[in-house]
């Protein structure tokens, strides 16, 4: 999924340079070293040994800062007749359309995603409500926020609750023909039948349909999950009802997402200060590993139309925010890249290349750093889950 998502922002930067008469060198799958590569015209394709990503190299891209800090002599850089195709040698204004096409790909396939998603979905969705966040351009709708109704947002895997086919976001009905009043209620009755066989009745939110299964409550359930194996979120209920909302659905419901896991990141970042603490930022950040762990219990959901919603959500998170990301002026990421072209274009004076090839490369080593560190941290969640 990643690789696929990379590759379409690459094809961003390669169908403009294309597009503006700038040589393509080579336009790669994965990350070198090269498995194999064909060339076509002017420019290599290659298939490359590490399937993450892909690749556009440019001519002339490493002279405009791209990576290289040590530098040739100016008059030693080219020595083809097609000087004036290099990526270095065109205008502020042409470079910049080559660094940003790769971010809006990536925009407009999120758009294109969320399109199909909520098509799917009867324009109506819900996720757990971590935050305050008022999302715009939706009718929403908060429920359980008064802890009296059982809305259960999140199902643990492997739980008795999973194994019944409970599906999140549910509301629980009855227990053993009980009618639930409110949250505590029904806490008390499933640990009062810990290890005996119940009946539980509950209804999705989403399509109003009505379920019922029996299931054991686990007498010593692993920590944090309890004897079910469900947890208690209020929850959003985001429907694009009006027309309006429905043709703008695909912009407006991906900067939501965006606005609110910002939001809710921040909190995570202000409780990591005030406990002094990388805990709580490190356990709402994931990488590779991470993601495809995520993909793994997403194609372990037996409905086929469920497991498709989630991976189309993912899908369309993950394309979204590749587009944020790498506009941000961080060196070694587009923004970065952008930021020295613009300063170029305000200034009328290029940044020495040196400058700012030192700068993408320190930039990508911190970068590579942080994904390590996160990788560390997923492989050991997986290896050793609480």
């Amino acid at each position: 999924m990643l690789s696929v998502l990379v590759l379409i922002h690459e094809l961003g930067h390669f169908f403009v340079a294309k597009k503006l008469g700038i040589k393509v060198e080579e336009f790669g799958f994965g990350l070198p070293p090269r498995l194999f590569g064909k060339k076509f015209g002017e420019t290599i394709y290659s298939i490359n040994w590490l399937p993450i990503g892909g690749f556009v190299k440019l001519y002339g891209e490493d002279e405009a800062g791209a990576g290289r800090p040590q530098l040739k002599v100016q008059s030693e850089k080219l020595k083809v007749k097609d000087a004036q195709r290099a990526f270095f040698a065109r205008n502020p204004r042409q470079r910049a359309l080559v660094v940003v096409a790769g971010v809006v790909m990536n925009a407009v396939l999120a758009g294109a995603i969320f399109y199909v998603f909520l098509g799917i979905s009867n324009f109506k969705t819900t996720l757990p409500l971590l935050s305050d966040y008022h999302f715009f351009g939706v009718s929403q709708t908060n429920v359980d926020l008064n802890d009296k109704d059982a809305y259960v947002s999140v199902i643990a895997k492997n739980s008795p609750a999973e194994k019944a086919g409970i599906k999140a976001p549910v509301k629980i009905l009855s227990v053993n023909g009980q009618r639930v009043v409110d949250r505590g209620a029904f806490i008390k009755i499933v640990n009062q039948n810990k290890g005996q066989q119940i009946t539980l009745s509950w209804q999705e939110v989403q399509t109003g349909t009505i379920h019922q299964a029996t299931l054991v409550p686990r007498l010593a359930p692993p920590k944090g999950e309890g004897a079910l194996g469900i947890g208690f979120f209020p929850m959003a209920i985001l429907e694009y009802k009006t027309p309006v909302q429905k043709i703008t659905s695909g912009i407006v419901h991906p900067i939501n997402l965006l606005g609110y896991n910002f939001d809710v990141m921040g909190k995570l970042i202000k409780v990591s200060v005030e406990k002094k603490s990388a805990a709580p930022v490190s356990e709402g950040v994931s990488g590779p590993v991470g993601i495809f762990s995520l993909v793994g219990n997403i194609l372990e959901i037996p409905n086929v139309k469920e497991a498709t919603l989630q991976l189309l959500n993912l899908a369309g998170i993950l394309s979204i925010s590749l587009a944020f990301f790498n506009i941000l002026p961080i060196p070694a990421l587009d923004g970065g890249r952008l930021f020295f072209i613009l300063f170029e274009a305000v200034t009328r004076k290029k940044v020495n290349p040196k400058i700012e090839s030192y700068a993408h490369s320190v930039g990508m080593a911190i970068l590579l750093g942080l994904i390590l560190l996160i990788t560390f941290k997923d492989i050991g969640k997986i290896l050793m889950p609480r």
